[in-house]
């Protein structure tokens, strides 16, 4: 298996009016117009992504690209980045908050605007249960496992979405694999069951 560190992050200028719902948006917009590069890439050819900036590692699929948008979350502004790599008619990307303390109360907040968000993109409510997700050094930390399935997109096409979140320090994680049709379950576990925290 490929092992790539991946340093600094290449920075997008973004808008500051930029959303969450706008990367929902740009994920489903790379879903819907992955078919054209279903022919010319593998299917999954996984590696290993450490994000040392981050603080996570995760396999992904492809080589990922990155994204960073400016979002408000409880009227504060905060930086969203995202790793994002497609394969197979899936979209698997983890995104990264940068929370401007490590306070309980502004992990919370931030995970409930991610719930939310999720949930009102895609128009339903998820079937949620609590989780566990590991630490490379060992042990876990709490999170929140999420499946969805609704119309999302500008042709309001039916995707299904799985996601799990997390809270560790002064980062809120969220990962996520959205599709038009079920990824193989091998292929769901091996992107979360490599994704860690430091």
């Amino acid at each position: 298996m490929l092992r790539i560190a991946i340093r600094p992050f290449v920075r997008r200028r973004a808008s500051p009016l930029a959303s969450f719902r706008s990367l929902i948006v740009f994920l489903v917009t790379v879903l819907s117009a992955g078919w054209l590069l279903a022919a010319c890439t593998p299917t999954y050819d996984w590696r290993t992504i450490m994000n040392n900036d981050n603080g996570y590692t995760v396999d992904l699929p492809a080589k990922p690209t990155t994204d960073e948008r400016k979002i408000d979350i409880g009227g504060t502004p905060m930086d969203m980045s995202m790793q994002i790599a497609e394969a197979d008619g899936a979209v698997f990307a983890v995104g990264t908050v940068m929370l401007p303390s490590d306070d309980p109360q502004v992990q919370r907040t931030a995970l409930d605007f991610l719930r939310s968000g999720l949930a009102h993109n895609l128009g339903t409510a998820p079937n949620a249960h609590a989780t566990e997700i590991p630490l490379a050094a060992g042990g876990d930390v709490p999170g929140l496992e999420m499946t969805f399935s609704g119309k999302a997109g500008p042709k309001q096409e039916t995707r299904t979405m799985h996601a799990r979140l997390v809270a560790k320090g002064r980062h809120v994680y969220q990962a996520a694999v959205i599709a038009s049709k079920e990824p193989p379950p091998e292929q769901i576990e091996q992107f979360f069951g490599s994704f860690k925290l430091y």
